[in-house]
């Protein structure tokens, strides 16, 4: 455990470390975009935050091919090298889509050929465990195209969430994060080496993500652009493919028995080997709406829009970190709710956890829409939104003209207020009557006085 933490802390340092001076040469270089319809952000923000993770995940593929305890990764595999490969040619596209704004379907295939660069390497799905049958084993071809199929889902998938600050890699860091203890448990609980390369794919991913975040959260001073959303989406894609498609079930003595008894000793197994579809259950989710919509509009399935899982929680009411956070609790929710069910399938007390937290997660999921109110005696002590008292619309109305009225007695010009910043309202005045005692001033409302 001490060398897969290392191997965190110096991918996760050098990715910190690195992402300071690649903002200012995404600045120097003219990587910050104008601000688009479908942004959140109000500000130009420098891309290319891939750079960083990228040389971070170089750097902690180096640091555990020198560890007495993870060199034989390198040496008894090739996947560490074929990871390496993917990931260099998908980061390249990346940076470029960064800089040029290239087509979708370039991407497309280029993730494809990134895809394939890596199974050419020894990096594909050789069997899939079906339970009650066992290991079934794939040809080439279907072996292949699984592989590239699943690499281009999780590829899109994690660049699609990637919409507000800090949410694609604190998604990603909580799936790599459960996904790590799968496969640790699989390599030294039940002895199985061939669950060594994708252990420590999760922890470097980790620390990509991790190295990145500090610089990312709202409000970000950089984003990861498609080189970083593309990146982590191949390295995630890579643990699972390592982990589901080339580890013997057999090895685990569990398809022994009638194949009742067989399939009910597998679930626990099989269930985390479905891990890497849950952990991003929330952004293929989100995929797979957004094709059907843009479809069904009749756009392009590549074509951008608001319609995303975390446009339309801010739509509903959510602040834009309160957002990210929910969309944290439930990846952290699925992810290691499969993951605690794979160790104890056999209590069902696992289960009532997992519903309480299901049903505090659809409470706050809906907290915009209830109007909370602090009994009486605390009205003084909470914002004037949660308060009971409300004022009359004429006193509403003279307590804004006397916040804009200036300080002179002829009407002079109020102070004037930053950009984006809400117009000031007197303590007391709630934010609902005050909004609807600004629906009589027409007159301020043309001259722009923020609403």
């Amino acid at each position: 455990m001490r060398d897969y933490l290392l191997t965190l802390c110096i991918t996760a340092a050098v990715t910190y470390l690195l992402t300071g001076p690649v903002r200012k040469f995404a600045i120097a270089a003219g990587a910050m975009p104008e601000i688009r319809a479908r942004d959140v952000h109000r500000e130009p923000t420098p891309r290319l935050g891939g750079i960083a993770m990228f040389f971070g995940l170089c750097a902690g593929l180096l640091v555990a091919d020198h560890l007495d305890r993870l060199n034989s990764v390198f040496a008894l595999s090739n996947e560490p090298r074929a990871l390496l490969s993917g990931a260099a040619l998908i980061w390249l596209i990346g940076v470029l889509d960064d800089k040029f704004e290239i087509d979708a379907l370039i991407k497309l295939g280029g993730q494809m050929i990134a895809a394939g660069v890596m199974v050419m390497q020894g990096l594909t799905i050789l069997w899939l465990p079906i339970p009650g049958v066992g290991m079934v084993g794939l040809t080439q071809w279907q072996g292949t195209l699984l592989t590239v199929a699943l690499v281009v889902l999780t590829i899109n998938a994690v660049n699609f969430v990637d919409g507000l600050d800090g949410l694609a890699a604190g998604m990603v860091c909580i799936a790599s994060a459960a996904f790590f203890l799968y496969a640790y448990r699989l390599w030294f609980g039940y002895g199985i080496e061939a669950a060594a390369p994708a252990t420590l794919f999760a922890a470097v991913l980790m620390g990509m993500c991790l190295g990145f975040l500090p610089h990312n959260m709202h409000p970000a001073r950089i984003f990861m652009g498609d080189s970083g959303s593309m990146l982590i989406g191949l390295v995630l894609a890579a643990s699972a493919i390592s982990i589901t498609g080339q580890v013997d079930l057999d090895t685990l003595k569990i398809f022994e028995g009638s194949t009742r008894q067989a399939t009910h000793a597998a679930l626990p197994v099989f269930i985390p080997l479905l891990l890497p579809l849950t952990i991003i259950a929330i952004p293929m989710a989100d995929l797979v709406l957004a094709i059907v919509r843009r479809t069904w509009n009749g756009q392009s399935p590549f074509a951008a829009d608001r319609g995303h899982l975390h446009h339309r929680l801010l739509e509903i009411g959510h602040s834009h970190s309160r957002a990210v956070w929910i969309m944290y609790f439930w990846s952290a929710l699925i992810a290691f709710g499969t993951l605690t069910y794979s160790v104890h399938s056999a209590s069902m007390w696992i289960m009532l956890p997992i519903v309480a937290l299901s049903a505090v997660g659809l409470v706050l999921l809906l907290l915009p829409r209830f109007q909370p109110r602090a009994p009486r005696w605390a009205e003084s002590f909470v914002p004037p939104r949660y308060r009971r008292r409300k004022i009359a619309p004429q006193a509403a109305e003279e307590a804004l003209a006397a916040a804009g009225a200036g300080a002179g007695p002829e009407g002079a010009a109020a102070p004037a207020q930053d950009a984006g910043e809400r117009p000031r309202v007197p303590a007391g005045v709630n934010g609902a009557t005050a909004i609807g005692a600004r629906s009589h001033f027409p007159e301020r409302r043309k001259a722009g006085t923020p609403s």
